[in-house]
Order: structure tokens, then sequence, then C-alpha cells
């Protein structure tokens, strides 16, 4: 038992320190994880990672910008789509080029959305990623993508609309997840939760 709560608290520590860790830096295209939209707007919590990721973009640490997700049953617009058009359409005078942006509408978790990522870089020749997300999410996310054979790198988002009670229940649920990733892949943690 003891051992137990050890190796939770352990995980989440690093689920805690790595959300506060930030790993810009150039590589081959910067990836936005998709989140809620709601028919073609983002949820607030996809604007703070689209405006983060502009930023990067802006510093020039990637020509290349992928955004993720598919939509769920009766929804006009992907989470990829709506992402796209919000980088596209630019905030304070910056856009990112149409061109510069490739869409990756199909995953419904993220494991999903990165095997599809790491599907795009192939078939490009590239390797390396800085993904943005929220904090809570990022350990997740850059073990996920290692994982699947990219060079992986976090910049987590930091105006989040998540705060409080309900930043503290991500980042357990998802020391928990990762832990459990640790014993059985997540793969295999993908197919227990899906």
């Amino acid at each position: 038992m003891i051992v137990s709560m050890m190796y939770g608290c352990v995980n989440l520590a690093q689920v805690w320190w790595v959300g506060r860790s930030d790993q810009a830096r150039s590589v081959d295209a910067i990836v936005v994880l998709g989140v809620a939209q709601y028919d073609g707007r983002p949820s607030p919590q996809l604007q703070a990672r689209l405006d983060h990721a502009l930023e990067l973009w802006q510093e020039g640490l990637s020509p290349l910008v992928i955004t993720t997700g598919g939509n769920q049953p009766g929804d006009r617009f992907t989470e990829a789509e709506t992402s796209a058009n919000y980088l596209i359409e630019g905030l304070a005078g910056v856009a990112v080029p149409a061109e510069s942006i490739v869409q990756e509408n199909t995953g419904s978790t993220t494991r999903e959305s990165l095997i599809a990522v790491r599907d795009i870089m192939q078939s490009r020749g590239l390797h390396s990623v800085l993904i943005v997300t929220d904090p809570y999410h990022s350990l997740r996310s850059r073990l996920i993508a290692q994982d699947l054979g990219l060079v992986s790198f976090i910049s987590p988002t930091r105006t989040s609309p998540l705060r409080g009670a309900s930043a503290v229940s991500r980042h357990v649920r998802e020391a928990i997840g990762v832990a459990v990733a640790h014993l059985i892949g997540f793969a295999n943690l993908e197919r227990l939760t899906k």
C-alpha cells in the first residue's frame, strides 16, 4: 500500500513538474493537440493552446504547424479544422499562412492523433515536434509521442482556463494514467479506456 502511494505521488510530481517546464526550441513541426470546439469556434481551452502555438510560430521555431483532432457525431467541424482556421485568421496582426498548416482530422484520442502526426511527419521526412497542450496533459503527450518514435518536446500553454480543483483533478487523473501506462503501455491503456 505504501509503495503504491509513493509511486502515485512520484507520478503526480512528474506530471506537475513537466507541466511547468517549457522545452521550446526549433523543431520540424509545432503540434497543437485538439480539445473541444463549438461549431467552428475554439473552446477557451483550445484557444489558449492556439494562442501559445501562434507565439511559438511567430518566434520562428518551426515553419510547419500541425493541428489535431477529429469531431464528435453531429459536429460540422473537426478540432483540427477549427484550429487551422483560427491560426489562419490570426491574432493581433499575426497569422499562420494556410500553406504552413497541416490538419490531422481523424484522431479521437491523444494517441490516435499522435499516430497520425507521426505518419504525416514520416511522409515528409521530418522527425522532431514541439507539442502544445495544457500543463496537466504535457507529460503523457510527450511520452506517447516518444513511444511512437518522434523526437518530442513540450511547450505547455500558460493561459489555460483550467484552474483550481479542475486542474488538480486533471493532474491526478493524468498521474494515474501515466502510472498505468508505465505498467501496460499506452496502446493497452487506450484500449482499456475507450
